[in-house]
């Protein structure tokens, strides 16, 4: 998860660069950027939804290719929730034949965007804001959430119930796919968590303890510096998926910090962000039959 720890690591990454110049800068580039056109690419409709949960009305985004059935995948985004990055990520997933519903996370509290272009968690300003409704989120409620968003999904006319759904979380969306994969066992096929942290550790609520719940199979794509600080995690993992017989691929990136899959992201790594995206493609296209 993003901590003072890995602010930084970021730091030290960016060199002489600030926070603010490159987050500034990715804003105006990184999501008009040099992402590759994906072959076969396939028309799509995004709509903003409200989606009725236990606890309120939850904001998100729906984007799913216009024409047909297509099996379903519940995107976590990172600390800083849904914003315009996660919509070009979304978008970019639905383009590929997937009817992908993006959540805020923060619905509790805020409607989406909670951050403005060019705000990042390296700014005490923007963690300050955001922090508080960090907290305000447990596994409890991740699970409670994971349940409705996927039922709403399951009654969308875009959705092939027939096939299962996918899930992929950002940060501190890493512990938030496994808590959906065990809520909803039976739907969830595969699940990708990308530098996502507190995935393994000594508290009773550990997303590890859930694997034996779980019917999934992972994609853990782990940050070079996050490894370096629990490099027992991913055995932890490793062992426990081994044991109660998942597939997980398991791999730290080499170079890549924490937070470098996302496009609007201080440290984004194109080649590595590219490597996981279609390690992502090659799982659900093999786990959501």
């Amino acid at each position: 998860m993003c901590d003072s720890d890995t602010v930084k690591d970021a730091d030290q990454y960016l060199g002489k660069m600030t926070r603010r110049q490159f987050s500034t800068l990715a804003a105006g580039t990184a999501l008009a950027m040099m992402l590759p056109s994906d072959a076969n690419a396939k028309a799509v409709t995004a709509t903003d939804v409200e989606i009725k949960t236990a606890d309120g009305v939850c904001d998100a985004l729906f984007v799913h290719p216009t024409e047909g059935k297509h099996p379903a995948v519940l995107m976590w985004p990172d600390i800083l929730a849904l914003r315009p990055a996660f919509r070009k990520m979304a978008t970019r997933l639905a383009e590929s034949g997937y009817a992908v519903l993006c959540v805020n996370p923060y619905y509790r509290d805020a409607k989406a965007p909670v951050v403005q272009v060019g705000e990042s968690f390296g700014d005490e300003s923007t963690r300050a804001k955001v922090m508080p409704m960090y907290r305000n989120l447990s596994a409890a409620t991740h699970q409670s959430d994971a349940k409705d968003f996927v039922a709403w999904l399951d009654e969308q006319a875009a959705v092939d119930t027939n096939r299962k759904v996918g899930t992929m979380g950002y940060c501190m969306g890493g512990p938030i796919i496994m808590r959906t994969a065990a809520a909803v066992p039976d739907r969830i096929g595969a699940a990708c968590s990308y530098h996502g942290g507190g995935l393994v550790t000594d508290k009773p609520d550990s997303p590890h303890l859930l694997i034996p719940q779980m019917q999934a199979a992972f994609l853990i794509a782990v940050a070079d510096n996050d490894n370096q600080r629990d490099p027992n995690a991913k055995i932890v993992l490793g062992d426990t998926f081994k044991e109660h017989g998942l597939e997980a691929e398991i791999e730290v990136y080499a170079g890549a910090m924490h937070g470098w899959c996302v496009l609007d992201s201080s440290v984004y790594n194109h080649e590595s962000a590219e490597k996981a995206w279609t390690r992502t493609l090659a799982l659900f296209e093999r786990a959501l039959a």
